[in-house]
């Protein structure tokens, strides 16, 4: 689909609310040539002869997620110009640092399942789940070394510094629940969007791109990052299982923009009464039904809904001075696929 005008406010709000926007498969056949290329330098830059090692590899490999990371290099790589080694290099070393933060985050959670499946630490124990993550941060390190690719390399050490400062700032201001709207777009804006944003960058660096349209994709990717959580976030109050159980974030004392405006807007014995159930280490089906039932009746889901898509038409807005190609248009139905999701 050409999306020929994205400086008409008209024209984003059309294609947001497209009632059938492109599957993620769909969108990613614009690159499906060099995701098939991106896979095989994957592999090859998770290789070792130690066998402990290359057998946890091959579990993790088989694992294969939707690839959102690395298709945002090689898109926004060939909206800026064109896809090359080091466009290549960079999708991998994102998904090895990708990969590496989930080992360790399944160890940090004690997570038993990624994806449906048994998680690294569950059938192998934490010392292992931990060298294992920290073997993968290596192998990014040297891939980007040994190609002189410094810049890359910066890009994403500071993607990793934000995402464990905004995991920490989440850790220390849940024990409390005193997380303001604020902090919550803080807190996302460095555990989710500074990785998107670092794909971006990291594809327009790859295809030579100039400071300003760096700055732009940089605009761009936080913007999504920001409407992709918000998005998820909403998945804690909606009604089906979408893969994250519903209420997961209650469960576990998140704080969440939906939540976080509904107690903002109510009055203070409501708000103590609501505070008090989150508060629980343990939280009945009927708990969670109630609070989910307080934040729909005091606005939380439609002010995040407007949230969300108020940061989606600022990621729109930053791909306007591309030129019109397939790669950009793409980027555009990827935004839309962020907003429209159900999983």
């Amino acid at each position: 689909m050409a999306h020929s005008n994205l400086t008409s406010p008209q024209r984003r709000a059309a294609l947001l609310d497209q009632s059938g926007p492109l599957s993620l498969f769909d969108i990613q056949r614009v690159v499906e040539d060099e995701l098939r290329a991106f896979e095989h330098r994957f592999r090859e830059a998770m290789r070792s002869d130690v066998g402990l090692l290359d057998k946890i590899t091959q579990y993790i490999l088989r694992q294969k997620g939707k690839r959102i990371r690395p298709t945002l290099v090689l898109l926004t790589a060939k909206a800026c110009g064109q896809i090359n080694d080091t466009s290549y290099r960079g999708a991998a070393l994102v998904e090895l640092m990708h990969t590496a933060t989930l080992v360790h985050d399944d160890v940090v959670d004690d997570a038993e399942t990624r994806r449906g499946l048994f998680s690294i630490n569950a059938l192998w124990k934490n010392k292992i789940a931990v060298l294992m993550g920290d073997f993968l941060l290596s192998q990014g390190l040297l891939l980007s070394l040994e190609n002189n690719d410094y810049q890359l390399l910066h890009i994403l050490s500071d993607a990793v510094r934000r995402m464990s400062e905004g995991e920490l700032l989440q850790i220390e201001k849940s024990r409390h629940l005193n997380i303001d709207e604020a902090t919550y777009f803080r807190i996302i804006s460095d555990k989710t969007a500074s990785l998107i944003a670092a794909c971006t960058m990291s594809g327009a660096y790859s295809a030579g791109a100039s400071d300003e349209r760096l700055a732009e994709m940089r605009r761009f990717g936080e913007s999504l990052g920001l409407a992709f959580q918000i998005r998820d976030d909403l998945f804690d109050y909606g009604t089906t299982d979408v893969g994250k159980p519903i209420g997961i974030d209650l469960q576990e004392k998140k704080m969440t923009l939906p939540l976080i405006y509904a107690l903002r807007t109510t009055d203070k014995r409501t708000r103590n009464r609501m505070l008090k159930i989150v508060r629980m280490d343990e939280k009945s089906w009927a708990d969670i039904r109630k609070v989910r039932s307080f934040v729909e009746a005091n606005g939380g889901i439609a002010y995040a809904q407007d949230a969300m898509r108020t940061h989606a038409d600022e990621a729109l807005q930053q791909l306007a001075s591309l030129p019109p190609t397939p790669a950009r248009d793409a980027l555009s139905d990827l935004v839309a696929f962020t907003v429209a999701r159900t999983r």
